[in-house]
């Protein structure tokens, strides 16, 4: 769940992106899962869904190596992309869902991004 204002725009990296709507200061905390809200599903809950959702779970979610269970977040947070100079970190230290914290200011209008290889395997990713 995003504890931050954002919002979503055309994003240089890929398609839409997920935007600062207020000034984030670097270490605050800009998403955490919240169960109940966000999604978490064993592989063989996934395998179970109908294709057309498999597919959908494949788009906006992930398979997290932390957990071994595919994450999804249901706001806007699944339209953060991934770069190599990420402005948010998945911080796992204190979290076993990983909190994504700011790694520097950003300030509004700023894209915010995270590096997928924190995550999840990018093999697709070259």
């Amino acid at each position: 769940m995003l504890t931050k204002k954002t919002t979503l725009g055309q994003s240089t990296i890929h398609g839409i992106g997920l935007f600062a709507a207020e000034p984030i200061t670097k270490g605050e905390i800009v998403w955490q899962f919240e169960p109940g809200f966000d999604m978490e599903l064993t592989p063989e809950q996934r395998a179970a869904l109908p294709p057309i959702t498999q597919e959908w779970f494949q788009h906006y979610g992930y398979l997290d190596f932390h957990l071994e269970k595919y994450m999804c977040c249901v706001d806007d947070a699944r339209f953060m992309n991934h770069s190599e100079s990420a402005n948010v970190l998945a911080d796992y230290e204190k979290e076993k869902y990983g909190i994504g914290r700011a790694l520097r200011n950003i300030e509004p209008g700023e894209e915010l991004t995270i590096d997928y290889r924190q995550i999840e395997n990018v093999d697709w990713l070259k």
